[in-house]
């Protein structure tokens, strides 16, 4: 959410923001957002006017009592009471436009980065920058799903009789791999600083809308029928829920949190569930990392933490590249973002294994996440990255680390985790 003094200063910029990122839908919203603003601000100006006439009236009729004046006392006594009933109706209508222009101030896009590429969808998102050498070995790589179930290290059919599309049971040493990259990469984060973390898979609707667009929440969220709780996408949602309405130190600035969790999503959208694969499923596992910090330094470690998932898929011998989000493509809260994307030696193209987003001060004004400066309370800036999202993070590193004969080659990174283990290999062979 943006401050609404941009719309009361500036609302050619937010128009105009509005038209780089495709919305134009939206252009009406932002002038009756400047309407409502100026009718609450009266409304708010005149009920104050109103109370501290009533306030000083008030003190008057001690001393028209005292002078004797008791009928003087008692005008001012019907004056004061006509008073109340116009600041009652006043305090309901200040109520009612606040949560009006709440609600439209919330469907309004965050200002987005300068050097951010002007494009409608994710199509015209634009390459940055490649990291290691794509490689099309000499023998065909299977499908992922057919390398899994060489292994014996998947079962489909079963998780479609108990949970339908979208679910998986990975078994073996590939349940062992895809245990083995996530406390890997708690590890990495550890390493670097940040501070290891397991949150809450379920969120109240109030952390939910202050983390991600009503339209992300449509499509993503599961809700739990009765509860006011939503199961979390991401362990982003409830890390950054983890500092709503608190205001922060500025000497423990930044926060710096690696999180774990389960992640849920409906994948409501054009790209549907994977029927024999688990790429796009109903249920994976991510480590996240979330940072908490000043404004300035903001971009700062935005691109720190691009660099994190980079360096981590580099050490497990997987090339990847970083693709800068286009305007049409970034969420309405994003003022800047990334994609990771791994090599797929089988396509002979990258795919998406994570995302690293900078979101300026939108979370935090949603979430009243703030520090005291010597000024006074300011907003935080709130960026999020993804260290690995498995199975997805799992499709790239068996394709980039198969043999001919389907063996897969453990990196030395993972040894430790895998008992020592160098390879994973067929059973009986």
């Amino acid at each position: 959410m943006i401050d609404i003094k941009l719309i009361r200063e500036n609302r050619d910029l937010v128009k105009e923001n509005i038209k780089k990122k495709f919305q134009d839908h939206k252009l009406l919203t932002v002038d009756e957002i400047y309407e409502l603003d100026i009718k609450y601000r009266e409304t708010k100006q005149e009920g104050d006017n109103l109370r501290a006439e009533k306030n000083a009236k008030s003190a008057l009729i001690g001393n028209l009592m005292r002078e004797g004046k008791k009928d003087e006392a008692n005008t001012v006594k019907e004056e004061i009471a006509n008073y109340g009933k116009r600041i009652e109706e006043l305090s309901a209508l200040e109520e009612d436009l606040a949560l009006d222009i709440k609600k439209k101030m919330m469907t309004i896009p965050n200002i987005i980065d300068d050097s951010v590429p002007i494009g409608k969808d994710d199509s015209e998102n634009v390459e940055n920058e490649k990291f290691g050498e794509p490689v099309v070995p000499d023998f065909e790589i299977p499908y992922h799903a057919d390398i899994m179930e060489a292994l014996n290290g998947i079962d489909k059919d079963a998780s479609g009789r108990t949970s339908g599309n979208g679910f998986y049971y990975l078994m073996g040493d590939i349940a062992r791999i895809h245990s083995a990259m996530l406390s890997y990469a708690r590890d990495f984060m550890i390493d670097r600083g940040f501070t290891y973390c397991i949150p809450p898979f379920m969120i109240r609707s109030d952390v939910v809308t202050g983390v991600m667009s009503f339209e992300e929440m449509d499509a993503m969220m599961y809700k739990i029928e009765g509860e006011d709780l939503f199961l979390i996408g991401t362990s982003e949602h409830s890390m950054i829920g983890k500092f709503k309405d608190q205001v922060l130190k500025k000497e423990n600035l930044p926060y710096t949190l690696t999180s774990y969790s389960p992640c849920f999503r409906k994948e409501v959208g054009a790209h549907g569930i994977e029927e024999r694969g688990v790429y796009r499923v109903h249920q994976f596992e991510k480590q996240e990392m979330v940072v908490i910090c000043e404004p300035e330094d903001s971009m700062d470690w935005y691109n720190k933490m691009w660099r994190y998932t980079v360096d981590f898929f580099r050490s497990l011998d997987i090339p990847v590249r970083t693709l800068e989000c286009c305007s049409g493509d970034l969420a309405d809260l994003k003022v800047k973002s990334c994609d990771v994307e791994a090599w797929s030696p089988r396509q002979q193209k990258y795919f998406e294994v994570g995302s690293c987003s900078t979101l300026g001060d939108a979370q935090a004004r949603r979430l009243g996440i703030r520090a005291k400066g010597e000024n006074g309370t300011y907003y935080l800036h709130t960026l999020n990255n993804t260290v690995l999202a498995t199975p997805r993070g799992l499709i790239a590193f068996l394709e980039n680390n198969i043999n001919a004969d389907g063996s897969i080659n453990i990196p030395v990174a993972l040894r430790p985790y895998m008992g020592g283990k160098e390879k994973i290999e067929k059973k009986g062979k």
